[in-house]
């Protein structure tokens, strides 16, 4: 009686240790895997943010370009306004008659715009140009004239500004002033007193 009795109290001692190790697997089994989830979550986390930080660089890059590209275009715009205020054009206007020049900028060209309004005679030389005479004019910087048709030139051993209809044969006395945009046609038929003028559009 008292034998079985033991081995019915180690029977259940040796139930009880199978239950507990049994509970302490399925414990341990629950453990990792909520440790693999959570590592897991960990790890898609840093790879969110290692994703973000690689696409910042390209965010920063695009906004240097766009900010280069407004810059050049304000800086074209700057240059056309430029050119724009540094052309120079004057009328030479008759009775009857009006040519239009545009200077090109030169010393020589500058200084006879520096002297306008002025009301002078103009005089027909030759057979290919009429002539004005200024104060003196600097040619220093200023470009040797081709005395093509259209051309206003100086002519620095006489000092008159010249108007050509007609070609002439280039020299190293002959400076180039500007040349005709309207009104070409008309420099041969000027005569008495003209007005040169600034010309404004």
């Amino acid at each position: 009686m008292l034998e079985k009795m033991l081995k019915k109290v180690i029977g259940m001692i040796a139930a009880s240790f199978l239950i507990l190790t049994a509970s302490a697997c399925a414990y341990s089994g629950e453990a990792d895997e909520t440790a693999r989830q959570q590592t897991t979550n960990v790890e898609s986390e840093e790879q969110e943010i290692i994703d973000e930080e690689s696409a910042e660089p390209e965010t920063e890059t695009e906004v240097p370009a766009i900010q280069e590209t407004e810059t050049s275009a304000v800086a074209h715009d700057n240059d056309e306004e430029k050119e724009e205020e540094e052309t120079m054009k004057i009328s030479v206007k008759s009775d009857e008659y009006e040519i239009i020049y545009e200077l090109n900028g030169s010393r020589a060209a500058e200084e006879l715009y520096a002297q306008l309004p002025l009301t002078t005679e103009v005089e027909p030389f030759s057979d290919n140009e009429m002539t004005f005479y200024p104060e003196k004019l600097s040619t220093e910087d200023t470009p040797f004239s081709g005395g093509e048709p259209g051309s206003l030139s100086y002519y620095e051993p006489w000092g008159d500004v010249v108007m050509f209809y007609a070609p002439c044969a280039p020299n190293n006395s002959l400076y180039e002033l500007g040349t005709a945009v309207s009104g070409k046609e008309f420099i041969e038929n000027l005569s008495g007193t003209i007005t040169v003028s600034p010309y404004e559009e």
